[in-house]
């Protein structure tokens, strides 16, 4: 049995590793880039308490197998058998309830935070329907539905171009969001499984072919990103980039209305690799999807857009 002063020293020890583990769960959150949406602050206090968790569980294991190395070493030339830990009951539990209840904790605290998400109009993060279907059927009650975006976006994907139309019907290779304010975003994969991701807005989603995606986002900081393809697509998969910018209200409806009025013809990174020469002797005859020329913004519709 433990005397009071080692149970005294536990407790020590267990209030120190509780304060270095939530000193380096908060160092966790200058480990991600910027947070760029309200949903981005949400998903880092979440990564941070995990890393608050696995830090007080790593040096708990790491401070046990210092002190049993350092005081309770066996002597030379004893090879005999240490006391067998079977058959404790009270060791069973303990090893047994500790992580279940760990489990627990992390399965409400995520939930937790996915009800902060709800609060900032995100009911539903990401909400799957077919192109069947007339309504969004969301599983919530009426005082607790989503308020409603105040833009929609389509955003076209297929190998190895983004495209995105806007509500005044313009088209462009650039994704623009106006700051502070909610949009939807209706992701649509032409040919083979692609997947949205800013590092920045920290949300990301695979888009299915056939299957209309929709997501929520509402921007913080403004400035420009890049939009990456998280689905390994194809040859020209590293190509699968392009801008996106976060910019005022009015700034977004001026590039709104010089869009409309001009002829925009996207440079598409996969073509000009494609067409460059070989630049070594061997060619291993793998097939592979020929990228299409970008249209013209404004002047051709897109594949999708009937």
């Amino acid at each position: 049995m433990f005397s009071v002063f080692e149970y005294v020293l536990i407790a020590v020890y267990v209030a120190v590793l509780l304060v270095i583990s939530r000193w380096i769960g908060q160092q966790a959150f200058s480990w991600m880039p910027p947070q760029a949406t309200l949903e981005a602050q949400r998903v880092d206090d979440l990564f941070s308490f995990l890393v608050s968790i696995g830090a007080f569980i790593f040096l708990g294991l790491v401070g046990v197998i210092v002190y049993a190395i350092a005081f309770h070493r066996a002597p030379p030339e004893d090879y005999t058998e240490g006391h067998p830990s079977r058959g404790d009951a009270r060791l069973e539990i303990l090893w047994t309830a500790t992580p279940t209840l760990l489990v627990v904790w992390i399965a409400l605290q995520s939930f937790n935070i996915y009800q902060q998400l709800d609060i900032l109009g995100l009911n539903q993060i990401v909400h799957l329907h077919t192109p069947l279907e007339s309504a969004p059927a969301y599983a919530a009650t009426v005082s607790d539905l989503p308020k409603p975006a105040s833009e929609t976006i389509d955003v076209f994907v297929k190998q190895w171009d983004w495209s995105f139309r806007y509500p005044n019907n313009v088209t462009s290779n650039q994704l623009h969001l106006p700051i502070n304010l909610s949009t939807r975003l209706n992701l649509q994969a032409q040919d083979v499984i692609h997947g949205f991701y800013v590092p920045e807005f920290r949300l990301k989603q695979d888009i299915v072919p056939g299957r209309k995606i929709d997501i929520v986002l509402t921007p913080i900081r403004p400035g420009k990103y890049r939009l990456k393809d998280s689905q390994f697509s194809g040859t020209y998969f590293a190509l699968m980039e392009t801008d996106v910018y976060v910019e005022s209200l009015d700034q977004y409806n001026q590039w709104l209305t010089q869009t409309a009025t001009s002829e925009q013809i996207p440079i598409n990174q996969a073509v000009a690799e494609n067409i460059q020469p070989p630049k070594t002797l061997f060619n291993s005859g793998w097939y592979t999807v020929t990228p299409a020329q970008s249209g013209i913004a404004n002047k051709r519709k897109l594949n999708n857009d009937t």
